[in-house]
């Protein structure tokens, strides 16, 4: 069977084990970073700083946060870099940093959101204020992760995959995560859990 070629080629090649002509260029210019060498440093970021902004504006939706988040990724990585055993795994580790840092971002933002939805105490009770009271008391019960879980599942609109990614765990503890969540809030408010849970 003959291997493809090209960009699948270069995929197929990953699937295999294989290393790319890109991924050794990486390795080594890791080394020579972690050796010193400014010039191997200012080549890996310059290589990598494009993906990290781009990984961080899709996790953030937000312009301005990806590049604050790929600059403290970069700060992180500095100071990390003498620590990282192996340099194949550079671009997983500093992905996982921005994705932290961008959780860090979201979660900010929740927290800013959450306070600003507060309940006005003006307005007259009605059933329908009583079940939007009893959400946000239902919400804020839940342990923070699991805020931020929810809201960047049913919020945000992002999938389980994307949450995974953003949270640094795996789909299925995101999975379990929120249905544990559904079950707490569904317990508060009598609501039967409907099939409403996307890929």
């Amino acid at each position: 069977m003959r291997e493809p070629d090209g960009r699948l080629g270069r995929l197929y090649q990953r699937e295999k084990g294989v290393r790319t002509r890109g991924d050794v260029v990486d390795d080594l210019l890791v080394l020579a970073s972690e050796a010193g060498d400014a010039s191997a440093f200012e080549r890996l970021a310059s290589r990598w700083h494009p993906r990290l902004l781009r990984h961080a504006r899709r996790l953030t939706g937000d312009a301005e946060a990806a590049s604050d988040i790929a600059q403290d990724t970069w700060m992180a990585v500095v100071l990390g870099l003498p620590r990282l055993r192996d340099p194949a795994s550079f671009g997983a580790w500093a992905l996982r940093i921005a994705g932290r840092r961008a959780a860090d971002w979201i979660g900010r933002r929740v927290q800013t959101r959450t306070r600003m939805a507060a309940p006005k105490a003006a307005a007259p009770d009605t059933p329908a204020d009583d079940r939007i009271a009893l959400l946000r008391a239902a919400f804020r019960a839940l342990a923070a992760p699991d805020r931020l879980l929810v809201t960047l599942y049913y919020v945000d609109g992002y999938s389980v995959a994307e949450t995974a990614l953003i949270l640094g765990v795996p789909a299925g503890t995101v999975k379990s995560r929120l249905f544990h969540a559904r079950e707490r809030l569904r317990a508060e408010l009598e609501v039967p859990d409907g099939a409403h849970e996307r890929r």
